[in-house]
């Protein structure tokens, strides 16, 4: 017998994806807020009415089988399409009200996020922003699977063919060096001059490795044997001695606020990235996500203007009040 619409719940779908997640009935029950049995009983009447096993179950592990694959990803599919449906509706009475979730890099998050949350907060005092900062492929992952509504991320060619996106600003890369180092007394740099250097680099995972790997492989730069997870480990390399590196702009004012490295700019053309504001291209969200953009852009700016030629702050950014 066919299984009808009334057969399936939402519930049932939302069980399925966290066991998958998971792959535990005891983590996805907690993590649904039921009860392992409740969580067990509607699988085994959802398996049921489909006539297939979506688990293999044993005392040691939960494995998801073949036939249970493609029932996951349909799940995620209809649980993605009800919550934009639901999101529709809500935004339809008041798009700028209630919250956002939003992924973002942490090559961006730390430098970017107190430019822009002042200015959101002022310009829609009612809209929440509800911030995870995950590496790209979590994003992206998490964006798929309605699990944020937007992202913030380094726009890489991939990406422009399935998301929807606007550009929030381009941030170009600077070369940093300890004091003394002999490229520091050039005001400013060509990548080439960089050839038979080593330059420390971030882990794999992160997209500015990606972008600054490419760079110096094209001049014949060499990359130092440590990896660092976060810029600020390569500052503080860095200022120790131990190599250089390639630097985001945006991250200059804090990474070198107590100036313990020399920052010169690159010379034309200069490498950049450009940093934007991605979603669904089916979300309904996406004149908000728009409109956000723009005051996300607008922000920027006036912090760019803030710095002076060392990319040091002059003073605040000023946050417009709400009108």
């Amino acid at each position: 017998m066919t299984p009808a619409l009334q057969d399936v719940s939402v519930r049932q779908l939302q069980y399925v994806t966290a066991v998958a997640d998971t792959l535990g009935f005891h983590r996805a029950a907690a993590q649904c807020h039921v009860s392992q049995p409740t969580l067990s009983a509607q699988i085994q009447q959802l398996e049921h009415v489909l006539g297939i096993t979506l688990f293999e179950r044993d005392h040691r592990r939960v494995l998801v089988t073949p036939a249970g694959k493609e029932i996951v990803m349909r799940a995620r599919r209809i649980l993605v399409e009800l919550g934009d449906l639901l999101d529709a509706a809500g935004r339809e009475r008041d798009p700028f009200k209630g919250t956002l979730r939003i992924g973002i890099i942490p090559t961006v998050a730390p430098y970017l996020l107190p430019e822009i949350t002042p200015a959101a907060a002022a310009t829609y005092p009612e809209l929440r922003l509800a911030l995870r900062e995950e590496k790209t492929e979590h994003v992206l992952a998490q964006l798929r699977e309605g699990k944020i509504d937007a992202g913030i991320l380094v726009l890489m060619a991939d990406l422009g063919s399935h998301l929807a996106h606007a550009v929030i600003g381009e941030d170009p890369f600077v070369v940093a060096l300890p004091h003394g180092h002999p490229l520091a007394r050039k005001k400013r740099l060509e990548m080439r001059e960089l050839e038979g250097h080593e330059v420390l680099l971030l882990d794999d995972g992160h997209c500015f490795r990606t972008q600054a790997l490419a760079l110096c492989s094209k001049v014949g730069a060499r990359e130092a044997d440590l990896r660092a997870t976060s810029l600020g480990t390569l500052v503080q390399m860095v200022s120790n001695g131990v190599g250089i590196t390639l630097l985001p702009a945006m991250a200059v004012p804090v990474e070198n606020r107590r100036a313990q490295l020399e920052v010169r700019p690159l010379a034309p053309p200069v490498p950049h990235r450009a940093i934007a504001l991605v979603w669904r291209p089916e979300s309904p969200l996406g004149n908000t996500l728009r409109a956000l953009a723009k005051v996300f852009r607008a922000a920027r700016q006036r912090s760019e203007k803030a710095l002076d030629k060392d990319g040091r702050r002059k003073k605040g950014p000023r946050v417009p009040k709400a009108s």
